[in-house]
């Protein structure tokens, strides 16, 4: 399999609100790539889902996809990306800033319709997958 996708929030979000099934998007994508998520991820959008069971649908995805952990070294991860970009000026929220350093442990490219994604060094976001 070639690099894995971290799909983060805002694109689940997107797809749902445009009357899209996330989930079967991802199962296309999931053909050629490895699908990757985060407790942040899981967190954001879960909060999002009105349902039980499509809040169970999401779960069973969730969980036969690749798992970056959220233990001590990725926080730590996330306040060093977080502290060098501070000192060059640049802001970002740390959820991105967490799901970005979960990407970067695991070389994934991030699927995001959010520009911060674009401001972190090394990594990369992109809107699609091909």
């Amino acid at each position: 399999m070639s690099v894995p996708v971290m799909v983060d929030s805002c694109w689940y979000i997107q797809q749902a609100r445009a009357g899209h099934d996330p989930l079967q998007a991802l199962a296309f994508i999931a053909e050629t790539r490895e699908i990757a998520t985060c407790g942040m991820i899981k967190a954001e959008v879960g909060r999002g889902i009105r349902e039980p069971k499509h809040l169970g649908r999401y779960r069973e995805a969730w969980n036969v996809m690749l798992y970056v952990p959220s233990d001590f070294k990725r926080w730590e991860q996330t306040l060093e990306l977080a502290w060098h970009l501070d000192r060059r000026g640049i802001t970002l929220p740390l959820q991105n800033l967490h799901i970005a350093a979960c990407a970067l442990s695991i070389s994934a490219v991030v699927l995001t319709l959010d520009a911060h994604f674009h401001r972190i060094p090394g990594l990369t976001a992109t809107d699609r997958i091909y």
